[in-house]
C-alpha cells in the first residue's frame, strides 16, 4: 500500500501537523519505506512459530528477599515537627 499526496495531507491534518510543500516529498517517501518494511514482515510465514514473552526468552535474576537493613523509624520521626501513631504529619496545603 502506497500512500499518495492527498493521504498525507490529510493525515497530517488530522494530527494537526503543520507540513510545507518542500517537507511533502520527503514525508510520503519516509511513510511508504515503513509501510514497506511493515508488509514485508507481514508476508514472512510464522505458522508453526509460538509467540514469545520476551524475544531472549531469559529468566530473570532477583536477589534474595531478605531484611539488609534495621528497622530506623522512631530515630527518624525522633526528629520529625510532628508525629502521630508511626505517621508524620504535615501543614494542610488544600483548602
Amino acid at each position: 500500500m502506497a500512500l499518495e499526496r492527498c493521504d498525507v495531507e490529510k493525515i497530517a491534518h488530522l494530527a494537526r501537523l503543520g507540513l510545507n510543500d518542500a517537507d511533502l516529498p520527503r514525508t510520503i517517501e519516509a511513510l511508504n519505506s515503513i509501510l514497506g518494511l511493515v508488509d514485508q514482515m507481514q508476508a514472512v510465514d510464522t505458522r508453526g512459530i509460538e509467540p514469545l514473552a520476551h524475544p531472549l526468552e531469559a529468566s530473570q535474576r532477583l536477589r534474595a528477599d531478605q531484611v539488609t537493613e534495621r528497622n530506623q523509624r522512631d530515630a527518624y520521626q525522633a526528629i520529625a515537627p510532628a508525629v502521630e501513631n508511626g505517621l508524620y504529619l504535615v501543614p494542610k496545603v488544600i483548602e
